[in-house]
């Protein structure tokens, strides 16, 4: 499992001091190999007899879908999505007021400096 952790979800490392962001990311390494190893378990249900599902392919395989499975599990649980023109709409405004974006601060880098 520990393997799995550290190939396949490249949790070896945590690229953050952030304690929250920390506990958050240790949540999910005791959460997803159990969930991974129950969806494993109908698939293989599902599947004809003679397919094998070698673990870490099969963990490969989970994480390179997961958007897709986290989308089904939400639609058969009965949760919908705001429309995705909404989602953009909100995803992608100015967050903080008061800081320039990159290309604001960019334009306002190249302008010459007044000389006084």
């Amino acid at each position: 499992m520990f393997r799995e952790l550290k190939t396949q979800y490249n949790l070896d490392e945590f690229d953050t001091r952030n304690e929250h962001v920390v506990k958050i990311l240790l949540y999910v390494a005791i959460l997803l190999p159990p969930l991974s190893r129950d969806m494993l378990d109908l698939v293989t249900d599902q599947a004809d007899e003679e397919i094998v599902f070698p673990t870490e392919r099969w963990a490969a395989t989970f994480r390179s879908h997961a958007q897709l499975i986290r989308h089904e599990l939400g639609e058969y649980l009965g949760y919908s999505p705001p429309p995705l023109l909404e989602r953009l709409i909100e995803d992608a405004q100015k967050i903080h007021k008061q800081r320039p974006t990159l290309q604001e601060t960019a334009a306002t880098a190249t302008q010459p400096r007044c000389e006084s």
